[in-house]
Parts: C-alpha cells; sequence; structure tokens
C-alpha cells in the first residue's frame, strides 16, 4: 500500500472511533479502501457509511448488487475489488457464466429482464457517460426508479472504492493472484 497502514495504536482518536464503527457495522471487518481513507477520517466515516447503505440496505438485493459491483470491478481493473466480490457475487447466486462473460468484457448470456436492464443501463452509462431515455425506461420499469437511483450510486461509490485501490495500490491478499486481464 502507498500509505502507511494504520494500526489502532497509531491511529489518532478520530481515527479509531472510525475503525470502530466500521468494524461494528454490518461487514464486521474495517473494509479494504477505509486503509486508505483513514487517513482522512470525516470522508473516511462518511463514505464507508454511504457503502454500508449502498451494499446491503438497497432494493437491488445480493444478486444485482454484486453483478454492478463486478462490472465496476472489471471497469477500474479493479483485482482486490474483483477477488472479493467474485465470491460475494457466487454466494448471492448469481451464474458463473454471468460472471464470466463480464470479466472477459462479453455480454452475458441468459440474464433475467432485471439483470438485463442493470447491464444496459451500466454498460450505457460507463461507454457513453450517459443514458438514452429508452434504456432509462427499460431500467425503471424493470429496477423501479428507486432502484435505478441506487443503482447509479452503487456504480459511483464503487467507481471510488476501485479508484481507491488502484490508486493506493491495495493489493490482493498474500498468495492470490489476479484474474482480470490488463
Amino acid at each position: 500500500m502507498r500509505l502507511p497502514d494504520l494500526t489502532p495504536d497509531r491511529m489518532t482518536p478520530r481515527q479509531r472511533e472510525v475503525a470502530d464503527e466500521a468494524i461494528r457495522g454490518k461487514r464486521g471487518r474495517m473494509p479494504a479502501p477505509l486503509r486508505a481513507w483513514i487517513h482522512s477520517p470525516e470522508m473516511g466515516d462518511r463514505a464507508q457509511k454511504l457503502g454500508e447503505v449502498l451494499r446491503y440496505d438497497t432494493t437491488l438485493g445480493p444478486r444485482l448488487s454484486e453483478m454492478a459491483i463486478l462490472m465496476m470491478a472489471r471497469h477500474w481493473t479493479s483485482d482486490y475489488e474483483w477477488f472479493v466480490h467474485k465470491r460475494e457475487a457466487l454466494k448471492a447466486g448469481l451464474d458463473p457464466a454471468v460472471i464470466d462473460a463480464i470479466a472477459t468484457h462479453r455480454p452475458p448470456e441468459g440474464l433475467d429482464d432485471r439483470q438485463q436492464a442493470l447491464f444496459a443501463y451500466t454498460t450505457e452509462l460507463l461507454d457513453s457517460r450517459s443514458v438514452s431515455d429508452a434504456t432509462h425506461r427499460r431500467a425503471v420499469a424493470a429496477l423501479g426508479a428507486q432502484g435505478v437511483v441506487e443503482l447509479v450510486g452503487l456504480l459511483g461509490y464503487y467507481t471510488l472504492v476501485s479508484m481507491t485501490l488502484n490508486a493506493f495500490a491495495i493489493g490482493l491478499p498474500e498468495g492470490e493472484t489476479p484474474e482480470l486481464s490488463r
């Protein structure tokens, strides 16, 4: 990691408070990007709280959320994010063939209506930095207005996560190798 990895004994009281709150949260641990964000404890506090909401408390549910997170990990070639969320996606019931297609930049086959809408919306937003009216209507029909707002929030948050992991060189656990091609 490009910044000092702070242990509790090297943290300020505010940094310890933020780290402890993250550990007491739904994750049960300090998320990897917080290792960098903790150097700005207010930002870290707010970012990890937003992440907790977007990861665990949206109308998308785990399968769709993990699919979107994998799409962001692939987009940013964020190896750590891919490593963590591939396993979470499998636990959530995402088809391994869908995961493989995302990893290799191919459109997945056999998606249900909600997955198709999420994939189309995310792909179009990433490719063109905008979404057509038709794609937006399709996503709202499949995911609901709240779901589309949460999807955009999730994509933005996992852009921040992926950029943080990449910029600060937060690597894979020891012994693990990257799965994504450059």
